[in-house]
């Protein structure tokens, strides 16, 4: 049975959270394939201003998915620009002419989902829009490697030595405070582990939560509209269970911020060869302990736009659509870390790798 806020002809919106490269936007691309006629908005929330994901989502072929249906928010994390950049987007949908069967939300891999949940309350929203579901994605692979805990993973450990953060470990905090909002709870990337390890990941995974949440496996995000909408939660009514590790463990201190990350873009010319450049990358990456790498790379005498995605060690490359008209072809790659983390020198190696670079700083 539905709650009773969707019989009252609400539009319901699903709120897709977890942590970077965990697979979100490959999961909505399924998703959307599998939703026929139905009438769908979506909003993509990126820490840094490089939208891929969006631009990954436009034009993608979908006949549901249209460019002008996908609101791109790159200012930030969403959780933190609530006021300034979600409501207006939300008043923005909820003011065309035709109404959306439902709105899709993929929220930035650094983003708190609690702030967002809250937002629906909003009088501007609340009485038109409801949360169908919180799902949370996670990266089973990572979880395995220890990325999200006190142990010898190479991205953790990185955190746990730096004296500027606030908290003994942020990923875990943001880790745990994602697995705390869900409804539904995904575990991606199945492919990558034994029946054994897997076995592991979901009781570390279930040890997060005080809510008893329904989970799900998946490989490449394969989930249709079946399983991911109409769960019919109403998920903003019980915000006060879904308290952020913030607010439970740090009430008095200076609220929530993401100043223990940055992000950059590296815009750099052609590259002939991409396998050999991915190669010299996976080197990069482990030196510099990127958190996160993705872009577009372009390809002499190639038609088709080069979508690289790297998360870890795991580097994946694929073609995914021609280059537009209008459309100015060149590599643009978006890099995740800490805040410290050397900028000049990726560039700088980035830029040996590929001839040449220009870098923009972005900050959260």
């Amino acid at each position: 049975m539905l709650h009773a806020s969707f019989q009252a002809g609400k539009i319901p919106a699903t709120v897709i959270s977890g942590f970077l490269g965990s697979g979100k936007t490959t999961m909505i691309r399924k998703l959307l394939e599998d939703l026929d006629s139905k009438r769908i908005a979506l909003i993509v929330n990126e820490f840094g201003n490089l939208g891929v994901d969006g631009s990954l989502l436009k034009g993608c072929g979908i006949e549901n998915c249209h460019d002008e249906n996908v609101i791109e928010l790159n200012n930030g994390c969403i959780c933190c620009t609530v006021a300034e950049d979600f409501i207006p987007a939300m008043v923005k949908l909820l003011s065309w002419r035709e109404p959306f069967d439902h709105i899709v939300i993929e929220t930035s891999g650094l983003a708190l989902p609690q702030p967002l949940i809250a937002a629906f309350n909003w009088p501007e929203i609340r009485t038109q829009v409801t949360v169908d579901a919180v799902i949370t994605v996670i990266d089973a692979s990572a979880v395995d490697e220890g990325c999200f805990a006190n142990n010898d993973c190479r991205i953790n450990t990185q955190f746990l030595s730096r004296e500027a953060t606030d908290h003994n470990n942020p990923l875990e905090e943001l880790f745990e405070d994602q697995i705390q909002a869900a409804d539904l709870i995904v575990l991606n990337k199945i492919d990558l582990l034994t029946k054994k390890r897997l076995e592991s990941v979901r009781k570390k995974v279930i040890s997060y939560s005080t809510r008893q949440t329904k989970m799900v496996l998946a490989s490449y995000g394969n989930l249709g509209s079946a399983v991911l909408l109409g769960l019919g939660i109403g998920t903003e009514e019980d915000i006060g269970n879904r308290k952020s590790h913030h607010e439970l463990y740090h009430a008095n201190e200076t609220p929530h911020s993401h100043d223990a990350f940055c992000s950059f873009i590296v815009e750099i010319g052609s590259i002939e060869d991409p396998k050999d450049f991915t190669k010299q990358l996976k080197h990069i990456i482990a030196d510099y302990e990127i958190l996160r790498l993705k872009g577009f790379i372009d390809v002499p005498e190639k038609q088709m736009r080069l979508v690289l995605q790297v998360v870890g060690s795991r580097i994946d490359y694929y073609f995914d659509r021609p280059w537009k008209k209008n459309e100015k072809r060149i590599t643009r790659l978006v890099i995740i870390g800490i805040h410290d983390i050397n900028q000049i020198a990726i560039k700088n190696a980035i830029a040996k790798a590929a001839k040449t670079a220009h870098i923009y700083e972005y900050n959260s």
